[in-house]
């Protein structure tokens, strides 16, 4: 017959269990010490590729530029490349007023010029035109002494009674609640919007979009006039579905005030029998 097995006291088991969450603490604190240090050699390795990748962005962005100047000069040769390109892409299109692309006419070269450190700057040369007296509009994003992102540019100085920005506000006030689609504010009130550089959608995009190759949304209106067609026709069938809703409307209400003229002659024939 075996011994019967030791009783183990309440006060043992607390200890035990203290022992081993000690344990437990230490090991864990040891663990994430090791972590730090760990973290600390992956961020040291990502400051390392961080500077590597700008050197290599810095030595291609300076053999880029010759490119660049020689793109310049072909477009040079192409009326009106620059404001066909934004009235084909699709969110600078969508800050165009019609006189804004009537001025953007007038604009004969872009370029952004880019420091991969501190920002960009973005000029757009235009020549001589019936709205402003600038041969050169520019807006600058760059990091300020503090190190927030911040941006300035170029005072327009328009021509008298041709200030777009002015013109845009008084037709938005004199447009009516009624009217569907409200012409959008003038796309040269970007030049005087600094509210947040760090974000600046236009900027981005000229810079990010267009700039690396404005000759894909050039050529874009070849495609879009065969898409026109079909959306033009999809809109008329759209319009005639339209007419034919109203058409049965309006055959509804005729037949309904028929209704109510016949039951009028019938209740006054009735009231003539009666007298």
């Amino acid at each position: 017959m075996s011994a019967p097995a030791a009783k183990i006291s309440k006060k043992e088991l607390n200890s035990n269990y203290d022992g081993a969450e000690e344990t437990s603490e230490k090991e864990q604190q040891e663990a994430i010490e090791h972590i730090d240090e760990v973290q600390n050699e992956i961020d040291r390795l990502n400051e390392q590729a961080s500077e590597e990748i700008l050197k290599v962005e810095q030595k291609y962005n300076k053999l880029r530029q010759p490119f660049f100047q020689k793109r310049s000069e072909l477009i040079a040769k192409i009326p009106n490349f620059w404001v066909t390109t934004f009235v084909n892409h699709p969110q600078v299109s969508a800050l165009l007023g019609e006189e804004d692309e009537e001025a953007l006419h007038y604009l004969t070269r872009v370029e952004v010029i880019e420091d991969i450190k501190s920002g960009y700057r973005i000029d757009f040369y235009f020549d001589e035109n019936p709205y402003f007296e600038n041969k050169i509009l520019s807006k600058e994003f760059h990091l300020n002494e503090s190190g927030d992102p911040s941006s300035k540019s170029t005072e327009i100085k328009w021509k008298s009674g041709k200030d777009l920005m002015k013109r845009s506000s008084q037709t938005q006030n004199k447009a009516s609640r009624k009217r569907q689609h409200e012409e959008p504010e003038s796309f040269f009130t970007w030049f005087t919007d600094h509210s947040d550089a760090g974000a600046d959608e236009l900027g981005e995009v000229i810079k990010d979009d267009i700039w690396p190759n404005p000759l894909q949304y050039y050529l874009v209106p070849d495609m879009d006039d065969e898409e026109g067609e079909g959306e033009e026709d999809d809109d008329d069938d759209e319009e005639e579905e339209d007419w034919k809703i109203l058409m049965k409307k309006g055959m509804r209400m005729k037949v309904k005030k028929m209704k109510m003229m016949m039951r009028g002659r019938k209740e006054r024939k009735m009231k003539e029998k009666l007298t």
